[in-house]
């Protein structure tokens, strides 16, 4: 039992000696219960919205005050035109629309029965029918105020349209998710993997002090995780378009060409990784829970980020894969090109100078 005991303590000291180790074992999980129990919620809340106000009236202003009222919508402008609610849309502004008719007050009054114009963005299914049940419900609820003011049986029907998605299909939400996770992940872990084992079997030596130099041998690494990763890319799209029968309405040069700029961007993540490192197990559990949790809870394709508290929402900012599935989205659900996902493409290409630059500048030509 003495020996077992000594054999424990050594442990503990092991343990607390490693930054890495208690940093898994109690930053982790606190982690995780702050994001799940706090910031992270199915509810929808400040969701911006538009509406376009065709009647001007004293019931269609009421109606939108009691819209602006709750917390599940921000109305974001008041526009005038159709047009300009697709410009929104397709920009990314806004998540849905109301549009009241003109005459709006005059039908419900005369006629006891009015319409109303709902559009959202269904994309993202789960949300657009989120945003949609909530105007249904702050109509109906604005409707029976006016059936205990005035027994009369007044009916205000919503007519919903659902953008880009009509059939309000999971897949998506799903496609471009998995797209991000998977790039992020497989490209990520293979390439601090595979320069750590070098390091673990004693050949980096050798290839340090070849001809080669230190900038090849980075190359050398990386470049075949970025054909298997266009390779990976590219099945994922057939599955998607023939067996889930998502479209892709957009340039198939352009998604290759974004996808490639993303793969890189992770590549030089497996880097600094590797850098960091000096077995594959750490390696890989970096790269795992490191790379895996950022992309589930920040990308926005599991949780809505307009949800989650300002500080997590500025997090977000700076993880790589949230930034492409807006333009993985933007591209195969909407159809829109370079002049509309600049500013997205500009943020990851950004990111991936700073980060290849940060890989290349720690990566150690001296093994000691």
């Amino acid at each position: 039992m003495k020996q077992f005991l000594v054999f424990v303590r050594k442990e503990f000291y092991h343990v607390f000696r490693d930054r890495k180790t208690l940093l898994m074992l109690f930053g982790l999980p606190i982690v995780q219960i702050v994001l799940f129990g706090f910031a992270l919620t199915n509810e929808v809340k400040n969701s911006k919205i538009v509406v376009v106000d065709y009647a001007k009236d004293i019931s269609s202003q009421k109606l939108i005050t009691e819209i602006e009222a709750s917390n599940y919508f921000e109305i974001e402008k008041t526009l005038m035109s159709y047009k300009a609610i697709e410009a929104s849309f397709k920009k990314g502004d806004i998540k849905a629309a109301v549009i009241f008719p003109e005459n709006f007050s005059n039908d419900l009054i005369h006629t006891n029965k009015a319409q109303i114009q709902i559009i959202a963005d269904a994309s993202d299914p789960n949300l657009a029918t989120q945003l949609t049940n909530y105007l249904n419900n702050i109509i109906q609820g604005y409707r029976q105020t006016l059936i205990q003011n005035n027994p009369m049986p007044y009916q205000i029907i919503p007519e919903v349209r659902m953008l880009y998605n009509p059939e309000l299909k999971g897949a998506t939400t799903f496609v471009p998710g998995v797209m991000a996770l998977v790039l992020m992940l497989v490209c990520t872990m293979m390439t601090s993997v595979s320069i750590v084992r070098e390091k673990e079997l004693g050949t980096m030596e050798i290839l340090l002090v070849s001809p080669f130099k230190p900038l090849l041998v980075i190359l050398s690494k990386a470049v075949p995780y970025l054909v298997l990763s266009l390779v990976n890319l590219t099945i994922i799209l057939l599955l998607s378009v023939f067996l889930l029968d998502m479209p892709v309405n957009g340039s198939i040069f352009l998604l290759f060409f974004e996808s490639a700029l993303f793969i890189i961007t992770s590549l030089s993540v497996g880097l600094i990784i590797s850098t960091a490192t000096a077995s594959q197990q750490t390696a890989m559990t970096m790269s795992m829970m490191g790379m895996m949790l950022p992309t589930l809870l920040f990308t926005g394709f599991l949780f809505p980020l307009e949800n989650m508290p300002k500080p997590l929402q500025i997090i977000a900012n700076v993880v790589p894969s949230k930034w492409y599935y807006i333009i993985i989205k933007d591209v195969m659900l909407k159809g829109l090109g370079i002049t509309s996902i600049w500013k997205e493409t500009l943020i990851l290409a950004g990111m991936t100078v700073i980060l290849l630059a940060i890989s290349l500048k720690k990566f150690k030509i001296r093994l000691a």
